[in-house]
């Protein structure tokens, strides 16, 4: 699936100019990397604040087209109002094909509800991370990695490195001697007694 996102560039730079863009239900941006000059441009507001709401904005290789003409990038960075549900400034960062990337991507847990350690044990499912940074190449970017909880047991736990990726996904923090935890399962303080038969 390919986000596209429509932009064109911005002539005026600065505070005063980007509080006018802001005024006029736009947001600032910048694109830069791929050893290209950064470019400034500028997004419609509502468009870029609902496109963003949606997962997989922030871990896909998405489609900018400014001024019509589109490059494949990542967002790398936005910025949010303090209170108002506003987007004040992104930036983007060009992507090559044939180079590694690391972006943050999210994980999907599955079958929460009958591993034994719920279903059995009485346990509660602790989500650790919800999203780790991987490396690949664009074009073996995941839109999410699945976690199958289905044979957790109460007390026991999920680890990067028992995650199958895709060929050519790596963790990040797997490469560096981390084998972080995604999830447990905590045990209910005497519900596995309490399932048990009195001896």
């Amino acid at each position: 699936m390919t986000i596209e996102v429509i932009a064109s560039k911005r002539v005026e730079q600065g505070t005063g100019a980007s509080r006018r863009l802001r005024r006029e239900g736009k947001v600032p941006g910048i694109i830069y990397g791929a050893n290209q000059e950064p470019v400034a441009i500028e997004l419609n507001h509502n468009d870029l604040y609902y496109a963003m709401q949606e997962e997989g904005f922030h871990a896909s290789i998405l489609s900018l087209k400014v001024d019509g003409k589109a490059e494949s990038v990542l967002l790398r960075d936005a910025q949010y109002h303090p209170w108002k549900q506003l987007v004040m400034h992104v930036d983007f960062q060009r992507v090559n094909p044939n180079e590694q990337i690391h972006i943050k991507v999210p994980f999907h847990f599955i079958n929460g509800d009958v591993a034994p350690g719920v279903k059995q044990g009485g346990g509660i499912i602790s989500h650790v991370m919800n999203d780790a940074d991987v490396s690949c190449l664009p074009g073996k970017l995941p839109e999410f990695i699945e976690v199958d909880l289905k044979n957790l047991e109460a007390g026991h736990s999920i680890h990067l490195s028992d995650i199958k990726l895709p060929e050519g996904v790596e963790f990040v923090a797997l490469k560096h001697g981390d084998n972080a935890t995604i999830a447990t399962i905590l045990a209910v303080r005497g519900g596995a007694e309490e399932a048990a038969p009195a001896a």
